[in-house]
């Protein structure tokens, strides 16, 4: 038989959630709200945690995404009244520097990419190679703008116009949340919102981290040494770890290295 007793101090526990990869909806080994929503509810209920810890490692994907995984991670903060602190390993860039904001405390090693706080579209054009292998490309909309930014067709500057805009109003979302997050907190030093990305050891100095500081000591500083640590990682199904769909993984795998590959990782 077990004995409660009411006036021992409970041990603390510190809940980890662990964001690794590219952030995309619906991709296998990648982050999306979908994924990620019931290890996001168990680390903020399990147990009563004293706080919740972001293990992020990740170059960026979809805002869309992003900003669902991060909404969420606030609603159940502030639902629970935990503090989050966000733990940054090789890089949280773009979408993964989103996530890490919508942490109370965004800690990072010296080395580690902080920053592209920026939105991208990449995509290739066609269209002069199938002229030179004499193929012609048909084409038939209801509606103008059906087609816009077909890769088989010549660049038509009126779509670029209006993706543009749509780049800058998302990216303008993407700006107010940071503000929103860090608010006095940022420098003025320089411009913080060009997709530049800087080291850690930079980017506390320009305020989009607080500091340099890793998991273990940092949560023992906060928590007192005897702080324990419950662990949330995203686990693949049995299908998925034995390559039930090794061509869709693959080209997912080489996706996912290019977008390293920008922070030189």
């Amino acid at each position: 038989m077990v004995i409660s007793i009411p006036f021992l101090k409970k041990t603390p526990t510190v809940a980890v959630l662990r964001l690794t990869g590219t952030i995309a909806a619906g991709g296998r080994g990648q982050l999306n709200d979908q994924t990620l929503a019931p290890y996001i509810e168990k680390a903020f209920t399990k147990g009563k945690p004293a706080a919740v810890a972001l293990v992020i490692n990740s170059p960026g994907g979809s805002p869309v995404q992003s900003s669902l995984i991060a909404a969420r991670i606030r609603r159940l903060a502030d639902d629970k009244k935990l503090p989050v602190f966000a733990f940054v390993e090789d890089v949280a860039a773009s979408g993964g520097y989103w996530l890490a904001v919508s942490a109370d405390e965004i800690w990072v090693d010296p080395g580690s990419i902080i920053g592209s706080i920026g939105v991208i579209s990449a995509g290739f054009g066609a269209s002069t190679f199938l002229e030179r292998q004499g193929l012609e490309r048909r084409v038939y909309t209801a509606g103008k703008s059906k087609s816009t930014l077909d890769p088989f067709r010549p660049e038509n500057p009126e779509d670029v116009t209006r993706l543009k805009t749509i780049l800058n109003q998302l990216h303008d979302v993407f700006i107010s949340h940071v503000r929103t997050r860090r608010g006095s907190k940022l420098t003025d030093a320089q411009d913080l919102f060009s997709g530049e990305f800087w080291t850690g050891q930079h980017s506390a100095e320009l305020g989009l981290v607080d500091g340099i500081g890793h998991l273990v000591p940092l949560m023992k500083e906060r928590f007192g040494d005897k702080v324990k640590f419950r662990n949330y990682d995203v686990k693949r199904n049995f299908l998925q770890r034995f390559g039930t769909s090794i061509v869709h993984d693959a080209f997912s795998s080489i996706e996912e290295r290019a977008q390293f590959a920008r922070f030189g990782l």
